[in-house]
């Protein structure tokens, strides 16, 4: 007898819209990335997006990863959807076809690599908010040269 009220009871809230529906999904806008100052015209450009700053820089963190190879290009132009909000890129190509990011024995790499805002970090790895771009609508351009 005890669950014929509290069973009602549900059942009017769900009907009188008591749960709570979730948002509608923002829209993504088209940013152009542009990357230049490539050190090969045939090895993979590894690209990574972040949209957080706990996870930038963090492996298997991005947001969006992508792998692109020049096709004899000296300069990559790419359409990429990426919802409004804070992001960062890190990008690097892999000159030796290893399909991995090298350093040497003191974790300094030894492939070009490259952060958006073109940040140049001289002792550190960079931070999200030094590289952080804000994308709040269409026509956003983010250049990035790469550091050979």
């Amino acid at each position: 007898m005890k669950t014929l009220p509290l069973a009602t009871l549900l059942l009017s809230g769900l009907a009188l819209g008591a749960v709570p529906v979730p948002p509608p999904a923002v829209a993504p806008e088209t940013v152009q990335v542009v990357i230049t100052n490539l050190a090969s015209t045939h090895s993979v450009v590894w690209i990574n997006f972040y949209n957080a700053p706990e996870k930038f820089l963090k492996e298997g963190q991005h947001a969006l990863h992508l792998a692109v190879r020049p096709d004899g290009k000296t300069e990559l132009t790419l359409p990429v959807a990426l919802a409004p909000g804070e992001w960062a890129v890190a990008l690097t190509q892999d000159t030796n076809d290893n399909e991995k990011f090298d350093k040497n024995f003191l974790g300094i790499p030894t492939e070009p690599y490259a952060f958006s805002n073109n940040v140049r970090p001289h002792i550190a790895a960079p931070t999200f908010q030094e590289c952080k771009f804000i994308v709040s609508g269409p026509g956003k351009v983010v250049s990035i040269a790469l550091k050979k």
